[in-house]
Order: C-alpha cells, then sequence, then structure tokens
C-alpha cells in the first residue's frame, strides 16, 4: 500500500501540536446534555442532538471559541468555531434550543471575534488582515505558539458567519447586530493579499517567514474558500483564479468510478456543507457531464468500496463500517501486519484515491456521517452499525468520538477490543451535524443561495444552471 500524502495546511498542524492540555474549565452552566436513548439503538435525531451540544456546551466561556477537541484540551480551532455559528442555526430549528438563544450566543461570539487583535506582531495577536490563527488559545483566544495564519480556517469560519447573517434576518436589533458584524467580518478579509503564490492562493502565512510556499491547487475542501475569495465586495481575487484552480484538477478512476480525485473524504465532504452543488456547473464539470455534488457521490462510494475490498485486511471493515478520512489514530509505530511492513500513524488524512492510499486500519464515523446527503443509504447504515456495534467505546455524551482502530492490538490497553479514541473533534462533528441536517430539509444550503457573497463567487467562477438562475 502506498502511504504517501501531503499534508493541506488544515491538517499540518494537527501532526506537530499534540502537546499537554492547557486545562479548560467546562461551562458547567450550559452542559445539559438531554439523552432520550435508554439503550444502544441508533438513533438519527439522538446522533444530531449529542453532537450539536460538542458546539453548545463546550464553547469557552469567556470567549466562546470551540475547542479543537474533548476531553483533551489545547487551544481552539477558528474552523471549529465557524462550524459553531452553522451548529446553533441547526440547534434552533430543530428546537434543542431556541432562536433567541442562538441569537444570543451568535451576537456574543461576533462581538468577541471583532474585538480580537488584528497585526503583524507574532504573538499577543489573534488574526491579521481579517484572518485569523489556525489555532488560539483557550483562556485569550491569541495565537496559539507557532500556527499559521489560516486561509482555509478562516474560509470556514466566514461560511459559518455567512450562514449565520442569512438565518438571522429579523427585524430586532439583536438580529440586526449580527447581520451588521458578520458583514463587516467577511468584508474585513484580505483575499487578494493572500492571492500571491504564481496566482493562487497561499494556504497561509507566518510573521516570522511570511506566506507559505504551500499553495491551493488541485481539487479538495478549498472550493468554499476560492468561492468566497472571488465573491468578496472588498478584497476579491481575480475572475480567472477559478479557471487556474481547475486546471490543477486530477481526473481519475477509482474502484471503476470516474472522478475528481482527492483521499481522503473531508474534501469532497466540506464545501459542500454550505454549497448546494446539484445540478449547477462550472465549465470543468460541464466538459464531464456531471457536477460537484454527483463527484462527491462517487468519491463516498468509491472510498466505501475500498473499504469493502480491504486490501489491508484490517479488522471490521465491510458494507457497513468503512470510512477513511482525516483522524486521530491509535500510535506513531512501525510494525508488521499480516506479515507486512506498516506504520500505524496518529492523526493523519488517512484516504483512498487513484491518487493515493493511507489506510492503517482506523475508520473515522465522520466519513459517512458528512457524506450523508451524498449516499443516504449507505451512509446511515453504516452510523448505525459503529453506533450498535461498538457503543460502549465509540459513541459518548456528545455522539461519536473521532476515530477507532480495531486492528491495533498492541498495547495492553487495546489488546482485547482495539484502539477507540477518547477524543471528539471539532472538525469532524461539524459535518455530522450539518450534513445530516441538509439531507433532511436542505437548511444550510437554502441559506447560502441566498447570500449574495456566494452568489456573486459562483457566477465568477462560471457556475450555472439550477437554482443559481433562479
Amino acid at each position: 500500500m502506498e502511504l504517501k500524502f501531503t499534508h493541506t495546511t488544515l491538517l499540518i498542524t494537527f501532526s506537530l501540536l499534540f502537546l499537554p492540555s492547557c486545562g479548560l474549565k467546562k461551562n458547567t452552566d450550559e452542559t445539559n446534555i438531554q439523552s432520550t436513548t435508554a439503550d444502544v439503538a441508533f438513533s438519527v435525531e439522538e446522533l444530531k442532538q449529542r453532537t450539536f451540544h460538542f458546539f453548545w456546551d463546550l464553547a469557552y466561556e469567556h470567549n466562546l471559541q470551540i475547542p479543537d477537541r474533548h476531553p483533551t484540551l489545547r487551544f481552539s480551532s477558528i474552523a471549529g468555531t465557524g462550524f459553531g455559528f452553522t451548529a446553533y442555526l441547526v440547534g434552533a430549528e430543530n428546537g434543542y434550543i431556541t432562536r433567541e438563544e442562538a441569537a444570543d450566543r451568535t451576537l456574543k461570539t461576533l462581538r468577541v471575534l471583532t474585538d480580537l487583535p488584528q497585526g503583524p506582531d507574532s504573538s499577543g495577536i489573534s488574526g491579521y488582515k481579517g484572518f485569523f490563527y489556525h489555532f488560539l488559545t483557550i483562556d485569550k483566544a491569541l495565537r496559539y505558539r507557532n500556527v499559521e495564519l489560516s486561509s482555509i480556517d478562516t474560509g470556514l469560519l466566514m461560511a459559518g458567519i455567512l450562514s449565520a447573517i442569512e438565518y438571522f434576518d429579523a427585524d430586532s436589533p439583536v438580529e440586526e447586530e449580527i447581520r451588521e458584524l458578520g458583514d463587516a467580518l467577511f468584508r474585513r478579509v484580505e483575499w487578494d493579499w493572500m492571492y500571491v503564490n504564481e496566482d493562487k492562493l497561499s494556504m497561509g502565512w507566518r510573521p516570522e517567514r511570511g506566506f507559505i510556499p504551500a499553495s491551493w491547487d488541485g481539487y479538495n475542501e478549498a472550493m468554499i474558500l476560492l468561492i468566497m475569495a472571488m465573491g468578496s465586495p472588498t478584497h476579491p481575487i481575480p475572475d480567472d483564479a477559478w479557471e487556474g484552480w481547475t486546471s490543477t484538477y486530477q481526473w481519475g478512476t477509482f474502484q471503476d468510478m470516474e472522478y475528481l480525485q482527492f483521499s481522503p473524504l473531508f474534501g469532497h465532504q466540506y464545501s459542500h456543507m454550505y454549497i448546494d452543488f446539484r445540478n449547477i456547473q462550472d465549465e470543468y464539470m460541464r466538459t464531464k457531464g456531471i457536477d460537484y455534488f454527483e463527484n462527491s457521490r462517487r468519491a463516498t462510494l468509491a472510498n466505501r468500496a475500498y473499504c469493502i475490498e480491504n486490501p489491508g485486511k484490517f479488522i471490521g471493515y465491510g458494507p457497513d463500517q468503512w470510512g477513511l478520512t482525516a483522524c486521530d489514530g491509535p500510535a506513531g509505530l512501525d510494525t508488521l501486519w499480516q506479515n507486512e511492513p506498516i506504520r500505524f500513524m496518529t492523526y493523519s488524512a488517512r484516504g483512498a484515491s487513484a491518487m493515493r492510499i493511507r489506510d492503517d486500519g482506523t475508520l473515522a464515523p465522520t466519513a459517512a456521517g458528512g457524506s450523508v446527503p451524498f449516499a443516504p443509504d449507505e451512509c446511515l447504515s453504516a452510523l448505525k452499525y459503529m453506533w450498535e456495534n461498538n457503543y460502549d467505546n465509540l459513541v459518548g455524551e456528545f455522539g461519536f468520538k473521532d476515530a477507532f482502530n480495531l486492528s491495533f492490538t498492541f498495547t495492553e490497553d487495546t489488546k482485547n477490543k482495539g484502539w477507540f479514541d477518547h477524543d471528539y473533534l471539532g472538525i469532524d462533528q461539524g459535518p455530522i451535524l450539518i450534513q445530516i441536517q441538509n439531507h433532511e430539509n436542505e437548511l444550510i444550503w437554502n441559506l447560502m443561495k441566498k447570500n449574495r457573497y456566494i452568489r456573486e463567487g459562483l457566477k465568477k467562477a462560471g457556475f450555472t444552471g439550477g437554482w443559481l438562475e433562479n
């Protein structure tokens, strides 16, 4: 098996920063898990509600940023905070909280983000030129160590903010201020400043060394990033940026399916959390005769088919237990598996495509959960199977924990059951909650269809057809 992978900026820092916990005081005033399940029987509603409470209960009480992971606490995740904005809308829509509670939390978080210090300094700062650092300290929401000013994580934060702007449309002081602050935060992002690497968006910037040499090219999770950057009314990137982006795509065949290749499933999910790509096409997809939604459907089913084939002969893989994407892992261990050398990994971008395979037997529920709209029968069956067959080790008060590996039995704790993560990860919780909601009533998709920046970016990128024409 080929085990090489080039990480995007979303993943680089995770593998480097497994450090002692900072310690976070739990927001006990808002911890109120309303479990309705008396046994381990799977319920989509139960999964949604528990996953929602990851964002609602764990936002840090002083600055309302979302922790990167729980119960291990090191820093908050600016992308997780973006998913948190959208999670609050799902909570209000489903009656887990009131609209007023969601609006109050949203407004307070926007006020914090607006007031966080921005500037070129290397410390004591939360962002620069409208971008935010990938991870922020838990206590003061300032740059964590030497992490990068992240273009994609800022993009996911802004996507969450735009969803809130569209949801809170009432003529009231609170909701008017949400729209004003959210719009101002979006408008101040200087996307064009980050457009530096051979006419591509850089993955980020550090005050110590300048722009990260790696740029956004090749098909991946950055579609939403480019669309927002092109649609910006204040700092847009050039109109031909999308053409340059698509020129770096890799089309191929994997598991008898033709589609745009990217190995981990998160790259086929993140942009689709916020944009309904059904029946709209850019020039590239018009030449292929499909849309990006169909592309993600094929990627999901190919990922599943690879796991069913299971060339690594890992334990537990099958039609209802599958899913390779970025996630935690059991250990950094070189050993033998099935008489072949293998490296079991910690946090890594696992995945399978014609480009490369990165597989050590570790499965992540978010791989299926974030793909529910693309292949609902297969994905919901997988969530049900993983919930009911691994409940004691994989499921907790906030829904699914991040990952598990039934083949890893090399330590005293894992020799009888395999390895199960003890953490929940915010960037993996978000796709589960948001994509199930999109599947049920298209809530986030319909909100974002109204956003003028998203529509403008799509049109500049050459998308036509479907809802975009209405």
